[in-house]
């Protein structure tokens, strides 16, 4: 399958496509549709990393969807591959006593993938849900043990772990608890390690900072009633913010001493974004529980899967562990899960991943000379672009990076996600340096135009 830069527009696809927009106004509600908007864009096609919209335009996807597209869209071996599977045995379940091969084969898979320790796995159809079972397992293993009083969960403020009742307590974005509270009780935010704004960490940097402020929060709560801390080795939706190298040893030693699990939330970072298969490696460090998907399945299918140390899994499933998904184990998605996995081995995607993430790091390291763009920050092909009112305060845009990921896209055909802060660019794994070189011109050539209010002047 391919996609052609331009199709011509005709009166039958614009009729259509009409008729699609009112379909959706008039049935379809929207995440974080802006208030008014009318106009929507309706994708048809993919092929690697491009997308196609029903009125024939062509798109760089540098968002890889949702941060999810691995090996890229179109991969016709993994549609084969849910079609056999679909014939074979389409869905099953994992409860009692019943499995399925695909889902046996996934898990060893998993595990031989995994940082060691982490050798026993629970499937999900998602991230969110992934963070909520873990969550329970944290709390539930420590009821198991004779610490029912171990409750407490930290967090961090900025972080996204889903919008489920715990996985949206546990998130620290304002905007997930306005108006959905009461949230999950004994949930607590700490400061999220973010070397780009030290003014809040005073003379102390950012880790030293970071661990007086986890260490005190601990004595205050008390170890004897703290059940986990969750995490993302780097915080995706809040501005591919990397941490400070030796963060996570830091903190990972100081949950150990005092009993308490360490969470890591890998549904952005795992399945090769950061170079690596999971980011843990990159860290040098092995959660108890690593929550993991997106990637896993490059999208196809959801799909999610949580591994657990045999520490944990043996005392939660010590008298049999009450809690599954409808789709836990699904046979479909596990065999697309096999094959993703396949796939990202087979063609070097990490090497891709690490020598294309340089290069266009390289190429965009000229955007910091721009009023507008504070800092440019690079893991593998997870990148963020902070951009600022003002370099020497670092303030963010009044407005935001919306206008200038709606110029990225209507201007120069390149799909990213912006937050208050950041432009997120989280490409598939198969990005060429010719892709990459297409991202950067279009990002200078918008970026150079943004105003310190952050509107964009016309070109």
């Amino acid at each position: 399958m391919s996609v052609s830069p331009t199709v011509p527009v005709t009166a039958s696809t614009a009729s259509r496509t009409a008729h699609w927009i009112q379909a959706d106004r008039d049935r379809l509600i929207h995440p974080n549709l802006p208030a008014g908007r009318r106009d929507r864009i309706v994708m048809v096609e993919g092929n690697g990393c491009r997308v196609r919209d029903s009125t024939g335009r062509s798109y760089l996807d540098a968002a890889a969807v949702l941060g999810m597209m691995q090996v890229g869209h179109g991969r016709s071996e993994l549609a084969e591959i849910a079609a056999a599977q679909m014939n074979a045995l389409e869905c099953f379940h994992t409860w009692e006593l019943m499995s399925n091969d695909k889902a046996i084969e996934l898990a060893v898979r998993l595990a031989e993938l995994a940082p060691a320790g982490l050798e026993r796995v629970f499937f999900t159809s998602g991230g969110a849900e992934g963070n909520e079972i873990a969550l329970r397992m944290a709390r539930y293993f420590h009821h198991r043990a004779g610490r029912p009083e171990r409750t407490w969960v930290l967090s961090r403020k900025s972080a996204y772990h889903g919008i489920g009742y715990g996985s949206g307590s546990v998130s620290g974005l304002p905007v997930y608890h306005e108006g959905f509270g009461p949230t999950m009780p004994d949930v607590h935010h700490l400061t999220a390690p973010d070397p780009y704004q030290l003014q809040q960490y005073g003379e102390e940097g950012v880790t030293d900072f970071c661990l007086r402020e986890l260490r005190e929060t601990i004595e205050r709560i008390g170890p004897d009633r703290i059940a986990a801390m969750i995490g993302e080795p780097v915080m995706s939706v809040g501005g591919a913010v990397i941490p400070p190298a030796d963060y996570w040893p830091r903190v990972a030693e100081l949950l150990r001493q005092h009993g308490i699990l360490l969470i890591f939330d890998e549904v952005v970072t795992g399945y090769g974004r950061t170079g690596h298969w999971f980011a843990a490696e990159h860290f040098g460090v092995t959660p108890d529980l690593m929550v993991t998907a997106k990637g896993l399945t490059s999208g196809y299918v959801p799909h999610g899967a949580v591994l657990v140390s045999d520490e944990v899994t043996e005392m939660i499933t010590s008298n049999g562990f009450p809690i599954g998904f409808t789709y836990t184990g699904h046979p479909t998605a596990c065999a697309v899960a096999l094959a993703n996995i396949d796939l990202i081995d087979h063609e070097n995607m990490l090497e891709n991943t690490t020598k294309t993430g340089a290069y266009l790091a390289q190429r965009l390291e000229g955007l910091q000379d721009l009023p507008v763009v504070g800092e440019v920050r690079q893991l593998g092909l997870m990148l963020g672009i902070e951009l600022v009112a003002d370099k020497q305060t670092r303030a963010p845009l009044p407005t935001g990076t919306a206008p200038v990921a709606t110029a990225l896209r209507e201007e120069a055909g390149i799909i990213l996600r912006g937050n208050p802060r950041a432009l997120l660019i989280n490409p598939p794994l198969v990005l060429s340096r010719d892709e990459a070189d297409e991202l950067a011109d279009g990002l200078y050539a918008v970026l150079q135009r943004v105003n310190a209010d952050g509107s964009v002047r016309a070109a």
